[in-house]
């Protein structure tokens, strides 16, 4: 297993609870039959997760671990959603009998996983002939910004690097189709989406978001235990991202590969 880059402090789950099937799994919702049994690898905080279960028949969410697991657990309770179960997988080898499921669903998972081929192995053997697995990915080398600034090139520059480290792959947006085909997948839709952040609301929310990641979650601590970066560059980063999310010209754009591999 790599070793998950993010970690789950309060300002990634920021980030990670505001995903919705609208903005996150567009390319899916015609394939949300109300009979399915959908699988979420990789839950996370479970946004997308209580949704595809007001979707479906039957929805199973996994996590790496039950701390993990617990965020999309304690959503649904919330919810009331009662027709999801939960499970502790590891992606390279999932528990579940072949041909379990109608759709398999990863998002924002293969980017950080040790062996993506392996993991959509696994993912295409336990769909039933037929069904669908679909998986987007962000790509962070085609990430956009204006204004230009030298200290976010640095941030992006870090945080692959991290990533790397961590034995993930941050540019897996663009490769979703190759790790496909290599999977055994030949009946393979490949699309894309973004994300983009141009409002004074939503820059504020996307920069503020950054501007305390970098200073205080797993990323950090990494960046600064493998002396990648020091204390005061990660701080003059947050400083740019304030910066950013002021400026009235500022704008993102954050770019997905997707794909629907048809078991």
């Amino acid at each position: 297993m790599a070793i998950y880059t993010h970690g789950h402090h309060e300002s990634v789950l920021r980030s990670h609870t505001s995903r919705t099937i609208a903005n996150s799994a567009e390319y899916l919702r015609a394939h949300l039959a109300a009979d399915a049994r959908l699988l979420d690898v990789g839950a996370g905080p479970g946004t997308i997760t209580v949704e595809f279960a007001e979707h479906v028949a039957h929805v199973t969410a996994t996590e790496i671990d039950e701390n993990a697991l617990s965020l999309s657990r304690e959503l649904s309770v919330a919810r009331g959603v009662s027709n999801i179960d939960f499970s502790i997988e590891d992606v390279h080898g999932l528990s579940f009998a072949d041909d379990t499921f109608d759709i398999v669903h990863t998002h924002q998972v293969l980017q950080h996983v040790a062996d993506p081929v392996q993991a959509l192995r696994e993912m295409r053997r336990v769909t039933r002939p037929g069904g669908v697995v679909a998986a987007r990915d962000a790509d962070y080398a085609g990430f956009i910004w204006f204004p230009v600034l030298p200290e976010l090139d640095r941030w992006l520059d870090l945080y692959r690097a991290a990533a790397r480290a961590n034995g993930g792959e941050p540019d897996a947006g663009r490769r979703l189709l190759g790790w496909a085909r290599a999977a055994g997948f030949t009946d393979v839709t490949a699309t894309a989406s973004t994300w983009c952040y141009a409002t004074p609301e939503e820059r504020a929310w996307w920069g503020g978001m950054w501007a305390d990641r970098i200073l205080q979650s797993a990323l950090t601590r990494q960046l600064l235990a493998s002396e990648m970066a020091t204390r005061a560059e990660l701080e003059q980063i947050s400083e740019a991202w304030r910066r950013w999310a002021d400026d009235g010209d500022g704008w993102y754009l954050v770019p997905h590969g997707e794909i629907i591999a048809r078991a």
